[in-house]
């Protein structure tokens, strides 16, 4: 039951609590603004938008004109970019906007546009409040969205303040709002009169809170980032609402490259005091680091969460704040997410909340949405698909805050070094009746994936090995399709000539079978013997000088034929991968290689009767010259085949044996962590 205030029992008025207050960038507004702030433009809607049924037919571009097509074209061209629009407002400072006179801005963007849908699906809110102080004449006109993306006016505010700031406020009512939806305002200025806005929030009654004002301690784990992490310090210690619910900054530092040796890690630690924790630990990963800082929360006994935070993120601090908040009004504890964005393209969301696929046992955009949606041409108010709210089963761990009950409950991290971390606590929180919410106006900016391949470095152990003990503790029957993905999979780095990641592929299955007490065991040594058995396969041996290998004979030139569907290009894939397994192409004593092989092309197509191939790394650092063994990819393959049987026949026991260990407990890290081994000054 919600708490009742005791202050507002006197009074038939509200208190209200601000919990979502509108900000804007003060650094790097060139790159960020269409995420704060963007020019209005006529609205427009799709006939999908108005019209569900229209879904129901397929376009034939078979029955399409050339004409009618150039008219297609031509009209997604034309679309205008959201845009901070110099022209038509200014920041004044973080909370500040003007207006220019004559001009018109829209506050419907993915940080200031307030989420409705989501607190009246998970809080038991019944209104919310828009208030700010406004200068000068205009009108402010707030809007409402629903779960389909129809949006409506929901109140107007004349204002007439030429020369003195006034307060206003409006109240919404939370209806129509069961499958999603936002609430924004829109502001105007008059045709001779700047108009500004400070202030703005949207606010709450305080009675609908669950308990107090939760605090938090935030978990940074690092490795050999130390700028990164001290930035991120930096950033929290400067944000005086943040430091105002902050209990401690666990920074549990595991790299050689420490962040307190960095220049200005002295000021900030003196800045922030007793709310800065240094921890030194052997390298377990961010599976161990974030483990230590959730293990020292629960331990402490102070915190109502904690807030894992990647060190390299760049986060929004007001982010921090609305999932403080957003977690407090929840009806029960509730894991609270934020997305993530782009770091090298700033209005670029990769992903905001992920679904587990138990088919496929891989992860997926939630709701049915897509990765990668760039706020920057397609503005939030003409997205409707991103009006829907969208339920998840776990989130990203670049920023996830967890409420110490959930914790006590469930345990901490599973001890996995790297990946399938953040998707296992997810699951495990469902199965426990307690949900994940990946909060829209809540994110960080972090280094994309485009630039990584896991495939193709030691990170692909723990990618195959995590993805199937993830598979392990939340399945407890395999599917044909998941035998079909691991040898797939297999067999794909084998045409692509990269031997080490099958090698690797086995290694980790091999290292399931030992058991979950194996995998806790070797968390802060299975790195080593990893990087030691790449060793050998050309594919590991990677250089920064292109000069060091013979000028290839060719340059790789994508001329892929058209396929009408998924299918067809599997099975294209199934007969590359059948003419590899009975080829008796050899590589390893070409003096000379057939191919050089641009990174974005490295992919099973480039690879048809080629011996070797000089091929870009996906970060475009190095290069490797990669050879064709088909002995060894025979052998390899049949290994495969071989261990990948083995665990379908053990599946249902191992599925116990890993269910049941505790491993992820409490008590079993407070053994990792009290070890003198694992101890560092």
């Amino acid at each position: 039951m919600p708490r009742t205030n005791p202050l507002q029992s006197q009074s038939s008025a509200p208190q209200w609590q601000a919990v979502s207050r509108v900000v804007y960038p003060v650094l790097d507004q060139d790159l960020t603004m269409p995420l704060y702030a963007i020019e209005w433009t006529r609205p427009h809607m799709g006939e999908g938008t108005l019209d569900p049924h229209k879904d129901f037919v397929s376009l034939d571009f078979a029955q399409m004109t050339k004409t009618e097509f150039r008219s297609l074209l031509e009209d997604t061209a034309h679309a205008q970019p959201a845009d901070g629009a110099h022209n038509v407002f200014r920041v004044n400072g973080r909370a500040s906007l003007t207006v220019l006179a004559g001009s018109h801005a829209s506050l419907c963007t993915f940080f200031n546009a307030f989420p409705a849908g989501y607190w009246r699906r998970w809080t038991s809110v019944d209104t919310v409040r828009f208030s700010a102080r406004v200068r000068g004449r205009g009108t402010i006109m707030l809007f409402r969205s629903s779960g389909r993306g129809l949006f409506e006016p929901a109140g107007t505010i004349d204002v007439h303040a030429p020369t003195r700031a006034t307060t206003v406020h409006a109240n919404l009512a939370m209806t129509g709002l069961m499958d999603g939806g936002f609430f924004w305002f829109d502001a105007k200025a008059g045709d001779s009169d700047d108009l500004t806005i400070e202030d703005a929030a949207w606010s709450v009654p305080v009675e609908a809170r669950r308990g107090s004002d939760g605090t938090l301690s935030i978990a940074i784990t690092t490795f050999n980032r130390a700028p990164y992490c001290l930035n991120q310090l930096k950033a929290i210690a400067a944000d005086a609402n943040v430091r105002g619910r902050l209990d401690t900054i666990y920074c549990t530092d595991q790299g050689t490259d420490l962040v307190r040796d960095e220049p200005g890690f002295a000021a900030v630690a003196k800045d922030l005091g007793h709310q800065l924790t240094y921890v030194r630990q052997r390298n377990m990963g961010g599976s161990g680091g974030f483990a230590r800082g959730m293990y020292e929360t629960v331990k402490a006994g102070k915190s109502d969460y904690t807030l894992l935070l990647d060190d390299d993120a760049i986060s929004e601090p007001e982010s921090i704040m609305r999932a403080v908040q957003f977690a407090d009004y929840c009806t029960r504890p509730t894991i609270v997410g934020g997305g993530m964005f782009h770091l090298d393209n700033r209005t670029m969301l990769y992903t905001l909340g992920e679904r587990y696929n138990r088919a496929s046992y891989w992860t997926q955009p939630a709701a049915g949405l897509e990765y990668n949606h760039d706020f920057a041409t397609q503005p939030l108010r003409d997205s409707p698909k991103l009006h829907r709210r969208a339920d998840s089963d776990f989130n990203g761990w670049w920023m996830c805050l967890i409420p110490t009950q959930i914790m006590r409950e469930i345990g901490l991290a599973q001890p996995l070094f790297i990946k399938f971390d953040d998707v296992d606590y997810g699951l495990r929180a469902e199965d426990h009746g307690y949900h994940t919410v990946c909060l829209p106006g809540v994110a960080v900016w972090h280094q994309a994936w485009h630039a990584k391949d896991p495939s193709r470095t030691w990170e692909g152990y723990y990618l195959y090995r995590n993805h199937w003990i993830c598979s392990l503790l939340h399945c407890t029957k395999p599917s044909w399709h998941f035998l079909y993905g691991m040898l797939f999979d297999d067999a794909k780095a084998g045409v692509e000539l990269v031997y080490s990641a099958m090698h690797l592929h086995h290694l980790a299955l091999r290292d399931i079978m030992r058991g979950p007490e194996y995998i806790a065991d070797t968390l802060a040594t299975k790195l080593g013997d990893v990087r030691k058995a790449r060793e050998g396969f050309p594919d590991s041996a990677t250089t920064r000088n292109r000069n060091d290998f013979p000028a290839p004979k060719a340059e790789y030139i994508a001329n892929m034929k058209p396929r009408s569907s998924m299918i067809d290009v599997r099975l294209q894939a199934m007969k590359t991968i059948a003419k590899a397994f009975v080829s008796r192409g050899n590589g390893m004593r070409d003096t000379q290689p057939d191919l050089l092989i641009p990174s974005r092309d490295a992919s099973w197509p480039a690879y048809a009767g080629v011996n070797s191939a000089v091929v870009t790394s996906p970060d475009g650092d190095s290069v490797a010259w990669l050879r064709r063994d088909s002995k060894l990819y025979r052998q390899q393959t049949m290994r495969g085949l071989f261990l990948a049987k083995e665990l379908l026949k053990r599946w249902e026991s191992l599925a116990k044996e890993y269910q049941n260990s505790d491993m992820a407990s409490f008590e079993a890290w407070a053994k990792v962590f009290e070890d003198p081994a694992n101890q560092l000054r």
